[in-house]
């Protein structure tokens, strides 16, 4: 059965519940992977188990971005995945805080 895919996002749609020992990311991504499921994982000598999230058109007030959101994070170094052996980039997230990504050009 395939997942149905839900719409734009406004601004205020996302909650993000943040604290000690929880972060999230936000990865900012060109609006040619909107719908794209991008993976990220701890780094780790071997293959570490992975989350993905799905980019969506995010409309904000006088502007439009496209973004994945990783909710419920531990803080720490992550693997932002191009596919499925290559690296795009790397991020740390922080602890109660909402750390931000760009997608590597």
């Amino acid at each position: 059965m395939a997942e149905a895919v839900s719409g734009p996002s406004t601004s205020g749609s996302v909650v993000l519940d943040l604290g000690p020992g929880t972060g999230a990311l936000v990865l900012h991504t060109p609006p040619e992977l909107d719908g794209a499921e991008i993976e990220i994982s701890r780094p780790a000598d071997a293959p570490a188990p992975r989350t993905h999230s799905l980019v969506r058109r995010r409309e904000l007030p006088g502007r439009v971005q496209f973004a994945a959101v990783y909710p419920g994070l531990p803080p720490g170094d992550y693997v932002i995945w191009r596919d499925s052996t290559t690296q795009a980039s790397r991020v740390t997230v922080t602890s109660g805080q909402v750390t931000t990504a760009h997608w590597p050009g």
